[in-house]
Parts: C-alpha cells; structure tokens; sequence
C-alpha cells in the first residue's frame, strides 16, 4: 500500500520512504495570481500594524504618559468623545482588511478609494506638533500604502 502525501511517499509494504518524489515542474518557483481584493486587504493589514505600533512608540517620547495621565493628548482633552472618535478612526481601517475581501468589486473599490483618501490627511495630521524621526517614517510608509490601495482600488481590472 501505497500513501502519496504532499511531498512525502509512503509505501508500508516494502518499508519505504521517499521524501523526493515530487518532480520538477511542482518544484519551480512560480508566481500565483493574487486577487486585487487579497492584495488590498493585505495593505490594509500592513497600514493597521503600523497605525497601532507607530501610537504606541509615541508612549515611549519622554513626557507623553504624563500627558495621558493629566488627560492631554496633543491640545486634546481626553474625554469619552476624543476616546469614541479615536476608536473610530482605529475600527475603520480595521473593518477594511475584511470588507476588501467581502464587499462586491464595485462597492469595494469605491470604499477603498475614497476610504485610503480620507486616511491621507489624517496621518499626516499626526505629525502635528512634536515629530520624531519614528513618526515621519511612520507616516510616510502609512500615506505610501494609503496611495497603494488607490492605486490597486483605480486599476481595479474589469473581469
């Protein structure tokens, strides 16, 4: 008998194992089509970590827990209102990584669209004030990702 698993063979009556049984043509290095939506919702997921991670290492700048805990962030007085907005602007983009997947091609490609240019402004607005090198670099990824999910979203092919 006889077991082929991926690319291990197995033949229990004679004791043998094979582990290159497969042949070249399933060995090549090959590209596969990636769907435009897989694509889209992969930058957006890309956007997402850098969006968190970028917030976070602003609490390592000397000075910012302290601002948090006197309430301030930026001139912002945190309130349940800054929290709830800021809540929103983090669910958003959240939602997009499935909604770039689940969304027909016509609603999605809008959405993503006008989404990623509204984001635009947005994370460039967070260089207001005191910018450290981690947050330029930050946002210049984040905006390079926003124009690539454009970009994909505009060239959206038809079939």
């Amino acid at each position: 008998m006889t077991w082929n698993i991926g690319i291990r063979t197995f033949n229990f009556m004679n004791g043998d194992y094979n582990m290159n049984t497969q042949n070249k043509a399933q060995n090549a290095l090959e590209d596969i089509k990636v769907s435009t939506k897989l694509k889209i919702a992969a930058l957006w997921a890309s956007f997402m970590f850098l969006y968190i991670y970028v917030d976070y290492f602003h609490l390592y700048m000397p000075g910012k827990i302290e601002d948090i805990v006197a309430g301030k962030v930026f001139t912002f007085d945190i309130s349940y209102v800054f929290l709830l907005i800021a809540l929103i602007f983090v669910t958003i983009p959240a939602l997009m990584i499935f909604l770039s997947v689940a969304l027909p091609a016509k609603v999605n490609r809008r959405a993503n669209i006008i989404i990623a240019a509204v984001y635009i402004p947005y994370m460039l607005f967070n260089l207001a004030g005191e910018a450290w090198a981690h947050m330029v670099f930050g946002a210049v990824v984040e905006v390079a990702l926003l124009c690539l999910i454009i970009r994909y979203a505009w060239k959206w092919p038809s079939s």
